[in-house]
C-alpha cells in the first residue's frame, strides 16, 4: 500500500467560541413517599435569561422508574416558533454514599412543541424508596440540575458539512460511545486508507461483511453531504437492535473491532496494518537485588491503560506505570537456584507504536461499595507528549534510541455523565492542523484549543454566586462530569504517514460503483420527494392481482395495494392521456377500460364503490385524486375492469344501470383449507342468488346442479363477521351493493363421507385466519435461540397455550410450564412471568404496549406453578460458627410462613457446631446490620434483592445477658484516601459483641482478637473508634467501652458501633461476579 503525503492544508480560521452561561439549581424535596401527585414541579429558576424548572413524576410516568424532565417554566406565554438549546444533568443526589448519586445529561432544542426534554425512566423506584440505598433520607430526596444554555445557530438547520466540512454519524440509540470511536479511526487517514486496500467484491453485502460494511461507511463519510447511518456496520457485527441499544465501553469495542480487522486483513496486500499503526511492546521484569538473576518477558499492547485516580497528569501515570515495586518480606520472589530473594519488579517500554491509544481509568470497581464509580479528578494532557523525557526513563535498555518518541495530540474522547450512563463525543484534529473539530453524533462544529484540552481535564470548577430560589448565593465548586476518557497521539516523525491522503483510485471500482448508484438512488428518491407535491401516484389494481394474491398472503378484502402496478403521473395530465399510458402497459384498448374508485367503508373495509363518469374521465389526474380522496394522500386508487369477450381479447365494458351491482366471488375448498379468487359477475338488484348459481359452479368448475352455500364477508376488524346469504331473497334485500364480496362452497353435507373438516364453513375459516399465530418457543435459559414454533389462535387460552408447549416438551403436566412474555424494545425477556392463569388468552400473553410479538419464553419448573406462586423464595448467606465458611442456602417456602419456619428449614440443610444450637436472621446492607428478624415476622415482604439475608448461630453468652451487659455492633471500616480521610467506609462481615459494665477497651480487644482470630502483628496496627452516624471517635486501651453505649435516641443501632479501622486485605472479587451488573458492563461481542 503506497502512502503519499497529505498536501498542505490551509487552516480555518478558529471561531471565538462563547462559554454557555451555566447554573446549577438544588431542590430538596420534603415527605417524598407522600407526594399523592402524578406530576411535581419545582421553583422556578433562571440560565442563560430564560426560565427553567425541573418536572419530575414520583410514581413514574407509566413506568415503574421515577421520570424526570427540564422543562421550559414560561412555556405558554412565549411568542410564536420561540426555540432554545441547552445542554443539562439531571441527578439524584446519594446522601450516603455521594459518589453513588445517579446522574444523567442530555442536550436538547427546546420549542412549543417539545417544551419538555429529559429521562422518562430515570431510575429504578424500587431503588429510590429503598431506605438503605441512600437516595431517601428521613423522607427527603434532593434532586440536582446543571443547566448550560448555547446560543448556536438553529440546531435542525445546521448544516456540518457546509460549516466545517465533514459530516457526522447518526445515533443508533445508545452509540455515541461507537461513532466517537469511528470518527477517530477515520481521522486516522493511513487506517482508512488499509480498510479500503481490504479485498471486498460486487457480490458481497455490507450487513454480512465488516470490511465492506466499514469501507462502505468510510466512503460516505468521505463524500456524503448529510450524516451517515451505522446500521449496515452494526448488523456486520452480528448486533441485534438490542445491542444497538446497550451503551458499550470505548476501549473494549476498539480492542474488539481491531482484533477483528486484524484477522480479516491476515493474507491481504494490508496485513499487518493494525500491529504497524498500533502495536507497541514493553518489558516486564523481576530483577534479584542480592544475586545475579533477572527475569524478563516481552509483550505487545494495542493501547495502554493509564491510572487517573491519584495522578495529576499523562507524565505522572507513565512515572506510575513504570513503578519499580520491591518484592520482599513475605512477598519474596522464587527465583530460579536462588530460592526466596529480595527483587525488584517493574515494566519498561521497548518501543512504542506511531499510533499511541491512552485509556484513562475513568471508570473503576469500588469493592467498598462493590460498585463502578466514575473518576471525575482533574487529569491533564498535553498538546505534545514527550516519552522520551529525563533520558528515556521509560525505556528499557533493548529500546531504539534513535527514535524519536515525540507526539502530537490528535484526538480527545470525552464522556460526559456517570457511571450509570452518559454521552460520549470526540475532539479531533484531522490533519494535525490549530483547528480542532467536536464530532457529537450527527453534529459537526469547529471548536477552540482551550475547549478540546482544558475544559476537558475534568475536577471541580468554581461557580459564581447567583440570586435565584434554590441557589446558594456564596460561590461554590462543583465537579465537571464531562471529561477525557480515551487519547489519541501520533509520533511526529511518522506524522507525514499516518495523515496521509486518501482519494477515489484508493477505493475499489466496485465499491464506487455500488456507493455511487447507492448516492444516485438517495438523490433520485430525494428529488422525487422535493417534486412530490406536482405529481400523483396511481395504484391500478387488476383481476390478475386478485387472483395472485387472495388465499396467499391475503384473506380479507380484495387486494394489496402497495404489490399492483403503480402509475407516478403529473397531476395537470388529464385522465384520458393516462389511460394511453395504461393501454401501453397492460395492452388493453383505451375503450375497453373502465376505472372504478375504492372507498373505505364506515366498518374499515376497502372496495370499489363506483366506476368513473365521463366527465371525470375528461379532467386532470390532480383534480381526480381530490374528489376520491378525503384524506390528505398523494394517492389515487383504482381497479381496472375489463371485460374478455369469446375469442379471448378486451372488449368495451357493457353499460352498468343503477339497478347493475358488480360482485366479486371467493370459493372456499374445506377439505383443502383454501380460499381463491374466482371471479366477478354484474347482477340485478332485483335478481335473486338462485338465479346465478349455475354460472357460480361453471366459474368454481364443479357440476352444474352442485349444491352450494353462500356467505357475505362483511367485515374483519375488530373481529370477523361473515353471514350466511339467503339465496331465495332478492340482492337488495340482503343489502348487498356494489364491491361487495360473496364467499361460497360445497354444501357441507356432500363433503366426502368418514372425512373430519377441521373448519366446514367459510365464517369458521376465516375466524381461524383471523386470529391464527405463529409463536416462537425461546427456553428463557437461551433466550437468543428459537427452539420450536406453534400455530395458535390469539384466542386460545392460558390452560391451551401452556398443553401445547408441553405435549411440544414431551412433558405431561402442562402445571409446571411457566411462560414469559417478550419485551419488543430490549429484544429481551420481560422481568415478571406470567402468573398462572393471569391472562385470559394468547394475544395477551404477546402486547407489549402498543406493539405485538412473536416470542414467549418458556421454563419447565420442578413443581406446578400454582404451588410455586404460593411460595416465597428466599437466598439466605449461613455463617458457620467456627469455620471460616460461608454458604448460601435457598429457602422456598409458603408465603404465609415466618422466619421460624425459614431456620427450622435451614437447620435441615446446614452444619450445626451443635445439635441443640439456636439460629437467627439477620439484614445485613453495606456491611452493616440492620435488623435481626423476630420469629415470627411473616417472610412474604422480607425483600433478598438488594439487602443480604444472614444466618448465623447465636454464641451462648449471648444467651444470658446480665442486666448491665450491652449487645452492640461491631463493623470494620477504613478512610477513603480520595476524600481526604473523612469519608468512612465499611467492609468485611459486621458482627454484635456483648460489652460488660466497666470493660476495658484493652479486654474488649482481647476478646475481638480471639473471635476474629488475627495474628499480633498484623492486630497491632488496627484502631478501635467509637462512630456515631459515621463520625469516629477514637479510642484509648483505658476507656471504658460501654460509656461511649448510653444514648439510645438514635436513628437505628446500626448508626452507633464499634468501629475496626485498617486496611482491607480480603480477597477481591471481580465486579463482573456483581449480582446487579450495570447496562454498560455488557461485554462487547462483534460475531461475524
Amino acid at each position: 500500500m503506497e502512502v503519499a503525503p497529505a498536501e498542505s492544508v490551509s487552516t480555518v480560521e478558529n471561531q471565538p467560541v462563547e462559554d454557555p452561561p451555566t447554573s446549577r439549581f438544588t431542590w430538596t424535596i420534603e415527605n417524598f413517599s407522600r407526594l399523592n401527585i402524578k406530576k411535581h414541579y419545582s421553583d422556578v429558576f433562571h440560565v442563560g435569561g430564560y426560565k427553567w424548572r425541573v418536572l419530575i413524576f414520583p410514581k413514574g410516568n407509566n413506568v415503574d422508574h421515577l421520570s424526570m424532565y427540564l422543562d421550559v417554566a414560561d412555556s405558554a406565554n412565549l411568542p410564536y416558533g420561540w426555540s432554545r438549546y441547552a445542554q443539562f444533568s439531571l441527578a439524584v443526589v446519594n446522601q450516603m454514599f455521594g459518589r453513588l448519586s445517579v446522574r444523567k445529561d442530555t442536550q436538547h432544542q427546546f420549542n412549543a412543541r417539545e417544551s419538555d426534554w429529559g429521562f422518562t425512566s430515570f431510575m429504578p423506584l424500587s431503588e429510590l424508596y429503598d431506605p438503605g440505598r441512600g437516595f431517601l433520607v428521613n423522607d427527603t430526596m434532593i434532586v440536582e440540575a446543571e443547566v448550560a444554555v448555547r446560543r448556536v445557530v438553529d440546531y435542525w438547520t445546521y448544516d456540518s458539512k457546509k460549516e466545517t466540512g465533514y459530516v457526522g454519524l447518526k445515533n443508533q440509540g445508545a452509540t455515541c460511545y461507537m461513532n466517537s470511536l469511528l470518527q477517530t479511526l477515520y481521522h486516522t487517514p493511513y487506517f482508512r486508507k488499509a480498510v479500503y486496500h481490504m479485498p471486498t467484491t460486487e457480490n458481497d453485502m455490507p450487513s454480512g461483511s465488516i470490511p465492506l460494511a466499514l469501507q462502505s461507511l468510510f466512503y460516505k463519510l468521505q463524500y456524503s453531504d448529510s450524516s451517515v447511518a451505522t446500521k449496515e456496520l452494526t448488523k456486520s457485527f452480528g448486533w441485534d437492535t438490542y445491542d444497538s441499544f446497550m451503551q458499550h465501553d470505548v476501549q473494549e469495542l476498539n480492542r474488539v473491532l481491531c482484533e477483528k480487522l486484524e484477522d480479516k486483513m491476515k493474507g491481504t496486500v494490508v496485513e499487518g496494518t493494525i500491529q504497524q499503526l498500533f502495536e507497541g511492546h514493553h518489558m516486564n521484569y523481576i530483577e534479584c537485588i542480592n544475586v545475579d538473576y533477572k527475569s524478563t518477558r516481552k509483550e505487545s499492547f494495542y493501547d495502554l491503560q493509564l491510572d487517573v485516580k491519584g495522578c495529576r497528569d499523562v507524565y505522572a501515570s507513565f512515572d506510575k506505570y513504570v513503578e519499580v515495586e520491591r518484592l520482599e518480606g513475605d512477598n519474596k520472589y522464587h527465583a530460579e537456584q536462588h530460592g526466596l530473594q529480595d527483587a525488584r519488579k517493574g515494566v519498561l517500554f521497548i518501543d512504542f507504536p506511531p499510533v499511541l491509544q491512552l485509556q484513562l481509568k475513568r471508570f473503576e470497581y469500588d469493592f467498598m461499595r462493590d460498585s463502578m464509580v466514575k473518576i471525575n479528578d482533574r487529569y491533564e494532557f498535553p498538546l505534545q507528549l514527550d516519552l522520551d523525557r529525563e533520558n528515556g526513563k521509560y525505556l528499557s535498555p533493548d529500546a531504539d534510541r534513535s527514535v524519536r518518541n515525540l507526539y502530537t495530540l490528535h484526538s480527545v474522547l470525552v464522556h460526559s455523565g456517570g457511571v450509570h450512563g452518559g454521552h460520549y463525543y470526540a475532539y479531533i484534529r484531522p490533519t494535525l492542523s490549530d483547528q480542532w473539530f467536536k464530532f457529537d453524533d450527527e453534529r459537526v462544529t469547529k471548536e477552540d484549543m482551550k475547549r478540546a484540552l482544558e475544559e476537558q481535564y475534568g475536577g471541580e470548577e468554581e461557580q459564581l454566586p447567583q440570586t435565584n430560589p434554590g441557589f446558594n448565593n456564596t460561590p461554590f465548586k462543583f465537579t465537571k462530569y464531562s471529561n477525557a476518557y480515551m487519547l489519541v497521539y501520533i509520533r511526529e516523525s511518522d506524522k507525514e504517514k499516518i495523515i496521509c491522503n486518501v482519494d477515489e483510485k484508493d477505493i475499489a471500482e466496485h465499491l464506487r460503483i455500488r456507493l455511487k448508484k447507492e448516492q444516485e438512488e438517495k438523490e433520485h428518491k430525494k428529488k422525487e420527494k422535493a417534486e412530490a407535491h406536482l405529481y400523483t401516484i396511481i395504484k391500478v389494481a387488476r383481476n390478475e392481482d386478485l387472483v395472485e394474491q387472495i388465499g396467499k398472503d391475503l384473506y380479507f378484502d380484495l387486494v394489496d395495494h402497495d404489490k399492483v402496478r403503480s402509475f407516478r403521473i403529473q397531476k395537470q395530465m388529464h385522465f384520458n392521456v393516462f389511460k394511453e399510458e395504461v393501454a401501453k402497459e397492460f395492452g388493453v384498448p383505451v375503450q375497453c377500460q373502465r376505472f372504478w374508485l375504492w372507498a373505505k367503508r364506515q366498518n374499515h373495509t376497502y372496495r370499489p364503490n363506483r366506476p368513473l363518469t365521463h366527465q371525470e374521465e375528461t379532467q386532470s389526474v390532480g383534480q381526480l385524486r381530490e374528489v376520491s380522496n378525503k384524506v390528505n394522500s398523494a394517492e389515487l386508487k383504482l381497479f381496472l375492469e375489463i371485460e374478455i369477450g369469446p375469442d379471448l381479447c378486451p372488449i368495451p365494458p357493457p353499460d352498468k344501470t343503477k339497478e347493475d351491482i358488480l360482485l366479486f366471488f371467493k370459493l372456499y375448498d374445506p377439505m383443502k383449507e383454501e380460499l381463491r379468487y374466482i371471479g366477478r359477475l354484474f347482477v340485478k338488484s332485483t335478481g335473486k342468488p338462485v338465479e346465478i348459481l349455475t354460472n357460480l359452479n361453471e366459474m368454481a368448475g364443479f357440476a352444474p346442479d352442485e349444491e352450494i352455500e353462500l356467505y357475505e364477508e362483511i367485515k374483519f376488524e375488530p373481529n370477523v363477521m361473515c353471514e350466511h346469504i339467503d339465496k331465495r331473497l332478492t340482492f337488495r334485500a340482503s343489502q348487498l351493493e356494489d364491491g361487495d364480496i360473496i364467499c361460497f362452497q360445497k354444501s357441507p353435507a356432500t363433503t366426502e363421507d368418514g372425512e373430519q373438516c377441521r373448519y366446514p364453513e367459510v365464517p369458521l375459516f376465516l375466524e381461524y385466519v383471523h386470529n391464527r399465530q405463529v409463536v416462537h418457543f425461546r427456553s428463557l435459559e437461551r433466550p437468543k435461540e428459537d427452539d420450536f414454533c406453534l400455530e395458535l389462535s390469539k384466542l386460545s387460552s392460558y390452560d391451551e397455550v401452556v398443553e401445547r408447549v408441553a405435549k411440544q416438551l414431551g412433558s405431561d403436566e402442562p402445571s409446571k410450564i411457566r411462560l414469559t412474555p417478550h419485551n419488543c424494545y430490549s429484544q429481551q425477556p420481560k422481568p415478571q412471568p406470567i402468573k398462572y392463569r393471569g391472562v385470559d388468552h394468547l394475544s395477551d400473553m404477546l402486547v407489549h404496549y402498543n406493539q405485538t410479538s412473536d416470542i414467549l419464553y418458556y421454563e419447565l419448573l420442578d413443581i406446578p406453578l400454582p404451588e410455586l406462586q404460593g411460595l416465597k423464595t428466599l437466598k439466605v448467606a449461613f455463617h458457620h460458627a467456627t469455620k471460616d465458611e460461608v454458604v448460601i442456602h435457598t429457602s422456598r417456602l409458603p408465603k404465609q410462613s415466618t422466619v421460624g419456619d425459614v431456620i427450622n428449614d435451614l437447620k435441615t440443610k446446614v452444619e450445626l457446631s451443635h445439635p441443640d444450637a439456636e439460629l437467627r436472621l439477620l439484614e445485613v446492607f453495606y456491611h452493616k446490620i440492620y435488623k435481626i428478624f423476630p420469629h415470627s415476622e411473616k417472610i412474604e415482604n422480607i425483600n433478598d434483592q438488594y439487602w443480604t439475608l444472614r444466618a448465623e448461630e447465636i454464641p451462648e453468652e449471648e444467651k444470658s445477658l446480665g442486666p448491665h451487659d450491652r449487645l452492640i455492633h461491631v463493623y470494620h471500616f477504613t478512610k477513603d484516601p480520595s476524600q481526604n480521610q473523612t469519608q468512612v467506609q465499611n467492609f468485611g462481615e459486621p458482627f454484635f459483641l456483648i460489652i460488660r459494665e466497666g470493660e476495658t477497651l484493652a479486654e474488649v480487644k482481647v476478646r475481638i482478637q480471639k473471635k476474629l482470630q488475627v495474628p499480633d502483628e498484623e492486630y497491632s496496627k488496627w484502631k478501635f473508634a467509637f462512630l456515631s452516624l459515621g463520625r469516629p471517635d477514637y479510642l484509648q486501651d483505658s476507656d471504658i467501652v460501654s460509656n461511649r453505649f448510653q444514648r439510645r435516641d438514635v436513628y437505628g443501632a446500626w448508626e452507633q458501633y464499634l468501629g475496626l479501622e485498617h486496611s482491607d486485605t480480603a480477597p477481591k472479587r471481580s465486579y463482573a461476579a456483581s449480582q446487579n451488573r450495570h447496562t454498560f458492563e455488557k461485554p462487547v461481542k462483534i460475531y461475524n
